[in-house]
């Protein structure tokens, strides 16, 4: 017989999170209407990862908020434990966060919809335009956008830090972007890669200090792949040295 969390997650759980996606989607959707920089849109976000965690049982610790400025433009890096990293940092961040997300989700109605009018980046990845993505980049951060990105490009299956894609930094040394390295751990022990069931966890995300884009005239992707190294060992620091306790 499937545990109480199962039961829980099936019949309570996904039945809640699909109310608060079609009701705030839909807020979210209509305010494109009428706010075309996606900032209402983005409360909307902040709400429904809210209502999901708290639904869930999810208690966040957030450490090294005050490393950040008030109103700097920032590229978010993190690691990837579970799809419940998402809520973490969009109820945990004060700022207005747009994701570079895969193509193929543009198409998911609601969700899609949601991406697509809230100004977020889609990104083919088996033809990326590197040229194309950093002009709509730099029009996001003229607009005092930041970006969030899980640099591993995909959920851990063992809660490992894998490594990190080089095009993201590529990309911010080209914007003259600082990177702000992110730490989540205890997400995993929420929901795993690969698993159909959600338990209450305490979860920590810790915020390192902003780190400068390198001025390079003309960076190659080798110097991305040399800062993508300096940045995951800070996040893999940090997430070896937390042990999440169980509640």
């Amino acid at each position: 017989m499937p545990p109480y969390h199962w039961w829980r997650t099936v019949f309570f759980l996904i039945p809640a999170i699909t109310i608060y996606t079609i009701i705030l989607g839909a807020a979210s959707i209509v305010s494109s209407l009428f706010d075309r920089y996606g900032y209402f849109a983005h409360r909307c976000a902040r709400a429904w990862s809210w209502l999901i965690l708290w639904t869930t049982g999810v208690r966040v610790t957030v450490e090294g908020l005050e490393r950040l400025t008030p109103g700097t433009t920032y590229v978010f890096v993190s690691n990837h434990q579970s799809i419940y990293d998402t809520p973490v940092l969009f109820a945990s961040l004060p700022y207005q966060l747009r994701i570079i997300a895969k193509e193929s989700l543009a198409k998911f109605p609601v969700l899609g919809w949601h991406l697509k009018r809230g100004r977020h980046l889609f990104v083919d990845r088996r033809k990326p335009d590197r040229a194309g993505i950093l002009a709509r980049w730099r029009s996001l951060v003229s607009e005092g956008l930041s970006l969030m990105i899980f640099a591993e490009g995909t959920r851990s299956p063992d809660g490992h830090v894998g490594r990190f894609r080089a095009g993201s930094f590529l990309l911010a040394i080209e914007a003259g972007l600082p990177i702000v390295p992110l730490a989540i751990t205890g997400t995993r022990r929420v929901m795993p890669k690969g698993r159909l069931q959600t338990e209450p966890a305490r979860v920590t995300l810790v915020i390192h200090d902003p780190i400068p884009a390198p001025v390079i005239e003309a960076p190659t992707v080798r110097d991305a792949k040399r800062w993508a190294r300096e940045v995951h060992d800070i996040v893999l620091a940090a997430v070896e040295a937390r042990q999440t306790p169980t509640l």
